[in-house]
């Protein structure tokens, strides 16, 4: 048997890094141009998100919150599929 994924701290991980970077994304996007076209395929999705440097802020709050949701839940699948052995 392996050790088990500790799934709170992977979705933190993966929240953070999930969130910062939608950040930065939306930053480059408004400033600069780049990835425009993505992030405003990311703001369909996602209600009140705007390629804008306010929308930035909600889209740190978006990508924790899906990042961390994301990587928890796959820790606890794998987890409980390693149990199943």
């Amino acid at each position: 048997m392996t050790d088990k994924i500790n799934a709170k701290n992977l979705g933190l991980a993966g929240g953070i890094l999930w969130g910062l970077s939608m950040f930065a994304m939306t930053i480059a996007a408004s400033t600069i141009g780049y990835g425009r076209t993505f992030m405003e395929t990311y703001g369909s999705l996602h209600p009140g998100y705007s390629v804008s440097i306010a929308g930035s802020a909600i889209g740190l709050v978006y990508g924790f919150v899906c990042g961390f949701v994301g990587l928890y839940i796959i820790a606890w699948l794998y987890n409980w599929f390693d149990k199943k052995k």
